[in-house]
């Protein structure tokens, strides 16, 4: 297994910070405002409402109608600058479908990472939760940083970054992320652990995991840039089980303040067999006690 090349650090200039108003959205806000801050950045605030239902009124009604909608985009606009007082910035108000309109915005922005906020539930009126949350991180050509709602209030310490915990495959879309995990951990000197989870052995299976465990460290190493050598020595660690609770498990035990993951796009739609199956990347991104940056494959 090669290692990748990390000859660039990652460039945050221009972060898009999407919100719902709610309370997880508001939990991921510090995030932006702090690695645009770190980075020299700019926060670009998007906020997408729901295609607005009117009440049956007659035509003589409609302006008012309108102006009482125009009215509440203004308001929305005005919190949205207040929350970022104090940084560059700018705020984008709309009505539709998150997604295009989040693609849109990034791309007009020339957006280098999106940050999101999710409940991690479903079946439930607020825009970035569970399945929307999930369609921007596997449709997103950029990295996402998504704040669950288990990540603890100590978004300083948070930010800090000093423990990163890079989940991998092998697979070419999980080998994606690791670019942006070592240029984390150089930016952040922070210990970067390097991690891969075996399958539970299934029944009348001679070989477990144990029996590989050190090629795969030795392949695990190998990833790390000849570059990267001086001022990393990463920690790496081999689990057997299921991949999501043992990612989460590492990740408490390390007290990790950023986990990293690959993830495929979202060919067949959300939901459809991924690496890191939908199961896997979801509950790593709404259970994790930290930050989950997702890089799409």
């Amino acid at each position: 297994m090669n290692a990748t090349a990390t000859k660039t650090r990652i460039s945050l200039k221009n972060i898009l910070f999407a919100t719902d108003f709610s309370p997880a959205a508001e939990a991921a806000l510090p995030y932006a405002i702090g690695l645009a801050q770190r980075y020299g950045g700019t926060v670009h605030a998007l906020h997408v409402r729901f295609p607005a239902t009117y009440p049956v009124v007659g035509p003589e009604a409609m302006p008012q109608v309108m102006q009482a909608a125009e009215e509440q985009a203004k308001l929305e606009a005005q919190q949205l600058h207040q929350m970022l007082t104090g940084i560059p910035h700018n705020v984008s108000v709309g009505e539709g479908e998150v997604w295009p309109m989040l693609n849109e915005v990034a791309s007009e922005q020339k957006s280098d990472l999106i940050v999101i906020g999710t409940h991690g539930r479903t079946g439930v009126t607020r825009v970035l939760l569970g399945s929307v949350a999930e369609e921007i991180f596997r449709k997103a050509s950029i990295p996402v940083l998504t704040v669950g709602p288990h990540v603890s209030k100590d978004t300083e310490r948070r930010l800090e970054m000093k423990e990163i915990l890079f989940a991998t495959d092998f697979s070419a879309e999980s080998l994606a992320a690791l670019p942006f995990a070592v240029s984390l951990a150089q930016e952040h000197q922070a210990r970067l652990t390097l991690m891969h989870v075996v399958a539970p052995p299934k029944v009348g299976e001679l070989v477990h995991a144990e029996q590989y465990a050190e090629s795969i460290l030795r392949q695990l190493r190998k990833l790390v840039p000849a570059e990267a050598e001086p001022w990393c020595e990463p920690n790496c660690r081999v689990e057997q089980g299921h991949e999501a609770e043992k990612i989460m498990e590492a990740a408490n035990a390390l007290g990790a303040d950023l986990i990293v993951l690959g993830v495929r796009g979202a060919e067949g739609g959300v939901g459809a067999a991924t690496h890191l199956l939908q199961s896997i990347a979801h509950k790593v991104v709404t259970q994790a006690r930290c930050p989950v940056l997702t890089v799409r494959g």
